[in-house]
């Protein structure tokens, strides 16, 4: 008998549930103008952070292809022989941070550049070739990071032979810290617009509140609690977050797919394989979802601010 009336009063629960967000939904359903900009206004609030999250991992995949065409170039001293650079190359091999060794000879970089700049008579009339031999070094995998690299470029400028060691891929290390500045920057940015959010479903909650101060007051009157009283309003911030974050995430599939033209157009000029990475997928689950905590969360807080000064009299 115990066990058929716990299983009949959880299935009145979830009915009664059931029925008060059916009930606030349909509070929402005839109020338009003031729910559509409700609604706008959380959807935005949500996009913005959420679009710079989508483009700042764009961002992070396009240099996470460029990782390893890092590279270092040594300028050798002009007295440097072809034997010395090339045993010098060899010897540098050998180390564990360096993962390839090409060998340029000062000739042959004389014949690059004068193929790259078509400046043939110019070049002709030079007394000596004044371009320096060079190595260029390939970092492993694992020393791509700006430390490492670092590091390693410090040990090979104080080399004798060396006469300059260039990182040719500092702008990339520069990227990277920008990177990591976006990333906090949107991270303070999506906080302030939570707030915002909290603020804007709490102060309509609160509205919602004292338009309805007499019905709070009868229902107590009759024996009803504070959980009962609050619970329609908890399914109204409930409904505001789920719509927001849905219309957040409509606006940046939207948003996104009117610039995939434009930047596969772009990648298309650089012979790049690039694709925008929309993100689609996660967005459709972290956007209603958030939206709907923080909604929840700021019914919550503005209910129990307002509904214990209200009182029966």
């Amino acid at each position: 008998m115990r066990k058929k009336m716990l299983k009949l009063n959880i299935h009145n629960y979830f009915i009664r549930h059931l029925q008060v967000m059916l009930y606030s939904l349909g509070q929402l359903w005839r109020q338009p103008a003031a729910t559509t900009m409700t609604v706008l206004v959380i959807g935005i609030a949500l996009a913005l952070p959420a679009g710079l999250y989508v483009m700042l991992k764009n961002v992070e995949q396009v240099s996470s292809q460029w990782d390893d065409a890092s590279q270092i170039s040594l300028f050798l001293h002009h007295k440097t022989t072809d034997a010395r650079g090339k045993q010098l190359a060899e010897q540098l091999l050998t180390w564990p941070d360096i993962n390839a060794v090409h060998y340029q000879s000062a000739q042959q970089s004389l014949e690059e550049f004068r193929l790259l700049s078509g400046l043939d008579d110019l070049l002709d009339t030079l007394p000596s070739n004044p371009l320096p031999p060079v190595i260029v070094i390939q970092p492993v995998a694992g020393e791509t990071e700006t430390e490492a690299l670092h590091s390693l470029l410090q040990r090979l400028q104080n080399m004798q032979e060396v006469e300059l060691a260039q990182l040719d891929m500092e702008w990339l290390q520069r990227l990277h810290s920008i990177n990591e500045t976006g990333e906090r920057g949107i991270s303070i940015l999506a906080i302030l617009l939570s707030l915002s959010v909290l603020l804007v479903i709490g102060n309509t909650i609160r509205l919602a509140i004292l338009n309805r101060q007499a019905e709070i007051r009868v229902i107590k009157l009759v024996g009803g609690t504070n959980a009962f009283v609050r619970r329609p309003f908890l399914y109204t911030g409930f409904w505001y977050g789920l719509i927001g974050g849905v219309i957040a995430w409509i606006t940046l599939l939207l948003t996104l797919l009117t610039i995939n033209g434009p930047v596969n157009q772009l990648a298309s000029q650089y012979d790049s394989q690039f694709t925008l990475n929309w993100l689609n997928g996660q967005m459709f689950i972290a956007l209603p979802l958030f939206g709907t905590i923080l909604g929840v969360l700021g019914a919550w807080l503005a209910v129990g601010r307002h509904l214990n000064d209200i009182e029966p009299t």
